[in-house]
């Protein structure tokens, strides 16, 4: 099962990735993780992608896209794989549309979890009550601009994804168990 996770912050993806690693045996890969990985094991692109981190710039497509690719041909993901954060752009999606097709592999379905932007400023609110405020990124003003940049770069992603016939669209607002049963209905239509 190879599967993407689309949904703006606060929406619940890593939440039910984690269910869906369990349920399925899959690793999540997240872009985050995975780059961290790459510049700790000393890869060619983590090596690259630490370069332009310590001058303080953004990694590129081409090395987040290279850091993919490389952690696509480890063992772990030859049955699978769920990606969170990973495409980001229409940019990243066309590349890894190629790098798959390079592999011999396709995607399955690209889950995208709809959410109200006032009910997930409400749930970061409860949530970092919750956690004492121990996540930087658990406040109204960071979220709304993680919203807006959502918006901008990754929503296209959801027509990017209808007209390859591989979008299934969950309510994502609804309690856990029950997206999580939504999600796996729709990979499985």
């Amino acid at each position: 099962m190879r599967l993407i996770l689309l949904g703006p912050p606060g929406a619940g993806k890593g939440t039910q990735a984690k269910v869906l690693v369990e349920a399925y045996g899959i690793p999540q890969l997240s872009t985050g993780d995975i780059l961290r990985s790459a510049i700790a094991v000393k890869t060619p692109m983590g090596l690259a992608a630490k370069e332009v981190m310590d001058r303080g710039d953004l990694v590129s497509d081409a090395i987040v896209n290279g850091i993919v690719s490389e952690r696509l041909d480890q063992a772990d993901c030859s049955k699978g794989f769920i990606l969170d954060g990973f495409p980001r752009t229409i940019a990243q999606a066309e590349a890894l549309d190629q790098m798959l097709e390079e592999k011999g592999q396709k995607l399955d379905a690209v889950v995208e979890m709809k959410a109200e932007p006032e009910v997930l400023i409400s749930r970061i609110i409860q949530r970092s009550r919750e956690n004492g405020g121990a996540r930087a990124d658990d406040n109204v003003d960071v979220l709304r601009n993680r919203l807006a940049v959502y918006s901008d770069q990754t929503a296209p992603l959801v027509e990017f994804y209808r007209e390859q016939g591989l979008l299934k669209t969950v309510d994502g607002m609804a309690p856990v168990q029950d997206v999580t049963a939504a999600i796996r209905r729709a990979v499985h239509e």
